[in-house]
């Protein structure tokens, strides 16, 4: 919505509906991915990796991983990607195999007032009153694509303890990491992380006083900002909750007892705990020059994607960066060439903001700062740098890509001259932690998953990776502070929590189609199913395959989801799929969409 907004239309503010297919606008950077088929690769990447360690280690599990997406796509890597996606933390490797639609069009969205009424408040709470939800279609040769299999609409949604389930693409959890892992996310990536964001949100609320339009340009970093810092506070939360932390202990005191009594799997996994401990204190000698070995700004990151592309094309397959693998550059093109607009005066104070902790980080004398600042402020350069460029043009962007090493060699663009300067030292940090620490940990955490195998087989379900996952549970309400939370709220209820202030004030289009709507409508609800970010979008499905409502949140106590799941209070949040029908026809008078998703219920 952001991408596709500018300052004589701002969809975020008013929503948006093509009431034609004619009008449904393609969006600048979206794929969609259908997942086809799973493989099973475990033993082909076990036997490339077997008796390597560092970064021998790193370099043949990277290598055999390109080898093997290329061999699945084929000759069809325009329509077609594939991940090996690592599982049980090395237990187990599959290779995913998807259908590539990268010609996605926005068909419908509400306004921000009503997708995210109640804001940061009532994020991450309930009761909630949120149309969370837009519609995107996918195109083949221009035309609507044409899928056999779907789930049908359910205009009735679920009943209170009825079954749900959740199809979707959770992004990560790390409810197997070590103690001392944990630890360390704790102490050194949570709270500095936390700092930063609250910093970030102190620029943006700045940035965006000053103008209208800079209102607008930050609305969507403003927002991510705003929940990424919510998220992880939850997530610190948990960690220093000694309850969290004595469960984790135990979990991990009976798998390393079970280790240690027997001989043969002592002397196969004993060690593992130890050598990821001593990663972990590499890591942290390492992570704050690791994030800090760039800059800030969307200029510069598409010229080191220029600079890292021109050189790693030349390589083999096998041997280049992962995200310049073949299997991989449809996606990374699609970003680079995007027509989203680029806001200067934006990218200005977001890159002088990257310099300033670059330079607070790493300190005023370091080499690493003295070789990118030279004698300029970091005000100073932000400045040189974004009035110097070009790469805010897509046909720039696309005659360096094409002209390979050769035309980045010759670009005096500033950023590309300082991508250029910086990338031996950002690439050696980065092989550093991919070497002494990543290669480690991967390789001991497949011991201490395989020593799991062993004692629990597969009756725990690995962590979230962002690959499809089934997610039972039920519509149920939960206790808090001796009070029961009813699992459903109703169209009434927004009406009786608005204010007429942001951000409970509801739209015009809300305020004006108030007496034709049903009040009783259910409108979001809350179910038992096990989710976390990257699920947000989710079709929830009931017993019958019938979509009765879209994943759009968590409760407060599902934030601890981390790293531990209490179905005790740990909830979902759902826009119920009545309340889609309900406002698409009555408010937003969208009866084309309505009896496109009505249809496809009545098949």
């Amino acid at each position: 919505m952001q991408q596709l907004s500018n300052k004589d239309k701002d969809f975020i503010k008013s929503g948006f509906y093509a009431k034609i297919e004619a009008d449904e606008v393609k969006c600048p950077e979206i794929e969609l991915n259908r997942l086809d088929s799973i493989a099973d690769v475990t033993a082909r990447v076990k036997q490339a990796t077997e008796g390597k360690t560092g970064a021998d280690y790193s370099k043949a599990e990277k290598g055999v991983k390109s080898e093997i997406e290329k061999e699945c796509a084929g000759n069809d890597a325009a329509n077609t990607r594939c991940d090996v996606v690592m599982l049980y933390h090395g237990g187990v490797y599959d290779v995913y195999k998807y259908h590539r639609y990268q010609d996605v069009r926005l068909v419908f969205a509400p306004e921000l007032a009503m997708a995210f009424f109640g804001g940061d408040p009532d994020n991450f709470n309930f009761p909630r009153y949120d149309l969370d939800m837009g519609v995107l279609r996918a195109y083949e040769n221009g035309k609507p694509a044409v899928v056999k299999d779907f789930f049908p609409f359910s205009k009735a949604g679920a009943e209170n303890g009825e079954l749900t389930v959740v199809v979707g693409n959770p992004g990560g959890t790390d409810r197997q990491l070590t103690i001392n892992q944990l630890e360390t996310t704790r102490d050194a990536d949570l709270i500095p992380a936390l700092m930063l964001l609250s910093e970030r949100r102190g620029m943006l609320e700045q940035f965006r006083s000053e103008s209208a339009e800079n209102h607008r340009i930050a609305q969507s970093d403003l927002f991510g900002v705003e929940n990424s810092y919510k998220a992880l506070r939850g997530r610190l939360l948990a960690l220093q909750d000694p309850e969290v932390f004595n469960l984790k202990r135990k979990q991990e005191t009976e798998l390393r007892d079970y280790v240690n009594a027997d001989a043969a799997r002592k002397a196969k996994y004993g060690a593992a705990w130890d050598e990821i401990a001593k990663a972990e204190a590499t890591y942290r000698s390492l992570e704050t020059r690791y994030k800090n070995s760039g800059v800030g700004s969307r200029y510069f990151g598409y010229a080191r994607t220029l600079v890292r592309g021109a050189a790693e094309r030349k390589k083999p397959n096998p041997e280049r960066l992962r995200e310049f693998t073949e299997s991989r550059l449809p996606s990374l093109t699609q970003s680079l060439f995007s027509t989203a607009p680029i806001y200067p005066n934006y990218e200005k104070v977001k890159a002088a903001f990257s310099l300033t902790k670059v330079r607070e980080q790493l300190g005023a004398d370091d080499a690493f700062v003295k070789k990118l600042l030279g004698k300029e402020s970091p005000e100073a350069m932000a400045e040189r740098l974004v009035d110097g460029t070009k790469l805010g043009d897509v046909a720039v962007r696309k005659a360096l890509w094409e002209g390979g090493a050769d035309a980045i060699a010759k670009s005096d663009d500033p950023f590309i001259v300082l991508a250029r300067d910086i990338d031996p030292e950002s690439r050696a940090i980065r092989k550093q932690m991919e070497d002494q620490v990543e290669s480690v940990i991967d390789k001991n955490s497949e011991l201490i998953a395989a020593a799991r195998f062993e004692k629990y087989g597969t009756s725990v379900y690995p962590d979230a990776t962002f690959t499809q996952r089934f997610s039972f549970g039920e519509v149920k309400g939960w206790e808090v502070k001796g009070k029961f939370v009813q699992p459903f709220t109703d169209i009434a209820g927004a009406f009786a929590r608005a204010t007429g202030f942001e951000p409970f004030a509801l739209p015009q289009t809300w305020l004006d189609a108030q007496k034709s709507l049903n009040m009783k409508q259910r409108f979001d609800f809350v179910t038992t199913n096990d989710i976390i970010g990257g699920n947000s979008g989710s079709p929830m499905i009931n017993r019958n395959a019938e979509v009765v409502g879209l994943v759009f949140d968590g409760n407060i106590e599902s934030l601890g989801g981390e790293y531990w799941f209490d179905e005790r209070v740990n909830r979902t949040v759902a826009v119920h799929s009545g309340a889609i029908l309900e406002a698409l026809r009555k408010v937003y008078k969208a009866d084309r969409l309505a009896k496109e998703l009505e249809a496809a219920r009545k098949k």
